[in-house]
Order: structure tokens, then C-alpha cells, then sequence
């Protein structure tokens, strides 16, 4: 498929996170890649129709390339969201076909959706139609007793023919019934060989996969076969092994040589967000793992995680003394 600014981006993305990848979450990943795709948290249609629409869908222009996730399953809610959210300038709009958890499965939307591709393909027609962006979709290779070797490639082939051309697809299936939506990330066992083959069969559609990706090194690997690589739960935990040198990718040379460097760099963003009257502890929660692995890691997480919630830039200041003075 044709190459875009969006789909180029995509070869490497940081996945939608419920409670994680808030602004402040991707403002700090945005300062390690410039180059890597980043998504929201994922948004109901039905917040962003009745909703607060500014605290739902601003952002910070520095986050391009960015990806706004619906979460729904009526076509009509979906296109007007859609249209609503097209006025805020995202560089693409994805529908959530992957959460597992109770209250998404109680507004008959994320993962339960895999049983029902042509509701699905009614929905994304309907967004295709009223978005000046790239609809995608993000789905699990099955859900429950599905056989994924049927499901996916007859789910894939729907959503072709609706007019998606870009899909995210978690290697695991969703049990739906018996584990709860963190089980859900651990327990069904990953079917990277089926993803693989699916870009294989469908070699006109922009494939990313997603799930179990821990280090830099799989997803080169995953690369050699795959369109895109998704990661989650590893960029967010250890975000500098994750975005630190993904720029590489592109053969673009990093924005940063150290995270110490990535730590001053975010001092001005918090000491802004302090000024406004926000709290240290509301952008701290995202950089925990910045220093992961590396000399004075501890003090920095300890450090932040028992004086940001009452604390000030101070707090800050002191963490990250903790990491320099090892360092030097």
C-alpha cells in the first residue's frame, strides 16, 4: 500500500493504554522519538458526543504523528465522534476491536466486537465516510472459543472490504468469560506465527503486531516480516529501552544520547504543569521506569514515588540527583 506520514510513523507505535497514556504520558515519549506513532488512551463515542470534548481529545501540538482510539459499536455514535474529533486535528482515528474488560464488554464494544465483523465493518464505513484521516482498527486474533486460524483471516478480509487498510493486531486471543482484562495481557498464550502469516495473506494491507514485545532487539525481528511493531506495557515501563534510539529505525539519529538528558528535557513541562496548579505526581507516574536497569534507578523511583503526590519540582530535582551523582 501506498506509504503516508501516518504509516510510516506507524513501523514503530506505542499502544493505546487505558490510565497510561495520558498527555503527560506521551509528551514524555514524544521527547525520546520523534518519529514513532503514538495513541490516547482509548475514548467512548458516547463521552466525546455528550462529554467534556477539550479534556477528552486536546493535546499537545509537539505529540504529532498522533492517533486518537474511539471505543463503541454504533455506526451513527461512531461517525459523529469521528467527525467530532476530526476538528481537533489527530493524524488518525482507530477503533478499539481488542479490550477485554468488563465495562467495555458492557457497552458491547472492544474485543467482544470479533463476533460480530459485520457490525464492525458497518462501524469503520460509516467513520471512513465522514474522516479526513486514516481509519485503522486494533483488533485480538479471537476471542473465547474462536478458532483464530478462521476468525482472523475472515476478520481481516471484512475489514479490507469496508475500506480499512491499516490493521493492529494483539497475538493473543481474549477470553472474554473466566479472566480478567490484566490476565487477559498475560495468560492466553501469543500466536506470533499466525500474525506473520496474515501479512503474508493479506500483503495490500499495513500490518502492525502487537503483545509480548519486551525489548528493542524483537522488534527489529518482527520487522523483518511485519509492516509495524505496537508495543505497550515494555515502552511504558522501560521507555527508554523501548523510544530511546527507535529514531534509529528511520535512520534518523535520536533526539537524546542518555535519559538523564530525556529528565531535563520534561523539567520545563512539569514545572508548566505545576504553575497551572497540577500536581508533580500526575506526570511523575509515567517516568518511574525512565532509568530502568541503570545505576541510581532505585532512589529516582523511590524518590518520586513517595514525595510526588505532596511535593514540588523539588521532589524532581532530588530524583534525579539520585541518578546523576551516581552516574558522574
Amino acid at each position: 500500500m501506498m506509504k503516508t506520514a501516518v504509516t510510516d510513523a506507524a513501523t514503530l507505535s506505542v499502544a493505546p493504554m487505558m490510565d497510561w497514556t495520558d498527555r503527560h504520558c506521551r509528551v514524555f515519549h514524544r521527547l525520546m522519538s520523534h518519529r514513532a506513532l503514538l495513541y490516547t488512551e482509548m475514548v467512548t463515542a458516547p463521552a466525546i458526543i455528550h462529554g467534556d470534548r477539550h479534556r477528552l481529545l486536546d493535546y499537545d501540538a509537539a505529540e504529532h504523528p498522533l492517533a486518537l482510539q474511539l471505543g463503541g459499536s454504533d455506526p451513527a455514535e461512531l461517525a459523529s465522534a469521528t467527525r467530532i474529533a476530526a476538528d481537533w486535528g489527530y493524524d488518525e482515528i482507530n477503533l478499539n476491536v481488542g479490550c477485554p474488560s468488563d465495562r467495555v464488554q458492557s457497552g458491547c464494544f472492544g474485543a467482544v466486537l470479533m463476533k460480530t465483523p459485520d457490525l464492525v465493518a458497518e462501524c469503520v464505513s460509516r467513520m471512513i465516510a465522514v474522516s479526513p484521516v486514516e481509519v485503522t482498527v486494533k483488533c485480538r486474533i479471537g476471542v473465547d472459543d474462536q478458532v483464530p486460524e478462521d476468525v482472523l483471516p475472515a476478520f481481516l478480509e471484512k475489514m479490507r472490504g469496508a475500506g480499512i487498510r491499516r490493521v493492529m493486531i494483539h497475538a493473543r486471543k481474549a477470553w472474554l468469560q473466566g479472566l480478567s482484562p490484566k490476565e487477559n495481557r498475560d495468560i492466553p498464550p501469543l500466536d506470533y506465527p499466525l500474525v506473520h502469516r496474515m501479512k503474508r495473506d493479506f500483503p495490500d494491507l499495513h500490518l502492525s503486531i502487537n503483545g509480548g514485545i519486551a525489548d528493542s532487539d524483537s522488534v527489529r525481528d518482527h520487522l523483518r516480516v511485519m509492516d509495524g511493531v505496537m508495543v505497550g506495557r515494555a515502552a511504558y515501563h522501560q521507555p527508554w529501552d523501548i523510544l530511546g534510539q527507535a529514531d534509529r529505525l528511520w535512520g534518523d539519529t535520536p533526539p537524546f544520547d542518555s535519559p538523564d538528558q530525556v529528565a531535563q528535557a520534561m523539567r520545563p513541562h512539569i514545572a508548566a504543569h505545576l504553575a497551572a496548579g497540577g500536581r508533580l505526581h500526575q506526570i511523575t507516574r509515567h517516568m518511574l521506569g525512565l532509568f530502568h536497569g541503570m545505576p541510581g534507578a532505585r532512589g529516582w523511583k523511590r524518590t518520586l514515588s513517595e514525595g510526588a503526590s505532596k511535593g514540588g519540582i523539588e521532589v524532581y530535582d532530588a530524583a534525579l540527583r539520585q541518578v546523576t551523582q551516581l552516574a558522574a
